[in-house]
């Protein structure tokens, strides 16, 4: 199914654009894709697409055209999360939205522990101005949400869609020991979190799980990632 002659402007480093991008591959659906260069966007970005300039953003609709030219018939959107039920609504079959309207709610106050805990308090640890106890706190409130098995809430949802793109870029930074937390740390921290017979087993699984998912690996460049991390939060130590 076509996401009627719609594009996808996004950009591999992003996180928020990741998860768009999942869903539309959750969904098979076809789009032109368009990336973004957050550094330097085009002139054209925001006043035909995103007045926010953000990403990931979605023309939807009207004639064919070319990313960079959306037609004025097309319905410019914006927001992750938004963007994710919007593809989940166009694409039922998908199951990004639970149709359990429980199962939903569920999924929805899962993400609302990503947005508010996970995604500030690991950007904090990143930067140094908490501990790895601050973090593991975090951990603990998302391994409670979590059945005994598969992913979120039972199927995978709107849910694993939010979280994974963070653990992703958690795992190349914490791998290579990036950011300004104390220095060698950052190994130990990852195989904390990701150790099945460790402190958080349950969520080491989910973690695991969700990072074999086909949709994250055809929308995620580790080599690329790695590179631009290591160009970004290197020298992040030294600094404070």
């Amino acid at each position: 199914m076509r996401l009627q002659q719609s594009s996808s402007m996004s950009a591999q480093i992003c996180p928020f654009a990741q998860r768009t991008e999942i869903a539309l591959h959750e969904a098979k659906a076809d789009f032109v894709r368009y990336e973004i260069d957050l550094q330097n966007k085009p002139e054209w970005y925001a006043p035909k697409v995103n007045p926010a300039s953000k990403v990931p953003a979605i023309a939807y609709g009207g004639p064919e055209a070319p990313p960079d030219d959306p037609s004025p018939q097309s319905v410019k959107l914006a927001e992750s999360l938004i963007l994710v039920e919007f593809i989940g609504d166009l694409f039922p079959q998908a199951s990004i939205l639970p149709a359990d309207p429980v199962k939903r709610a569920q999924a929805r106050f899962f993400v609302d522990v990503v947005s508010n805990k996970l995604v500030p308090g690991y950007h904090q640890y990143l930067q140094g101005k908490s501990s790895a106890d601050d973090l593991y706190k975090v951990v603990e409130s998302l391994e409670s949400l979590l059945p005994s098995e598969g992913f979120a809430v039972g199927e995978y949802s709107l849910a694993d869609i939010a979280i994974t793109p963070f653990l992703a870029r958690a795992r190349v930074a914490l791998s290579n020991d990036l950011g300004a937390y104390p220095q060698g740390e950052g190994p130990k921290v990852l195989e904390a979190l990701t150790n099945k017979q460790g402190k958080f087993p349950r969520f080491a699984k989910y973690f695991e799980d969700l990072l074999a998912r086909e949709s994250f690996k055809a929308t995620f460049d580790e080599a690329y990632l790695t590179e631009r991390y290591k160009a970004r939060f290197g020298n992040l130590r030294n600094q404070q």
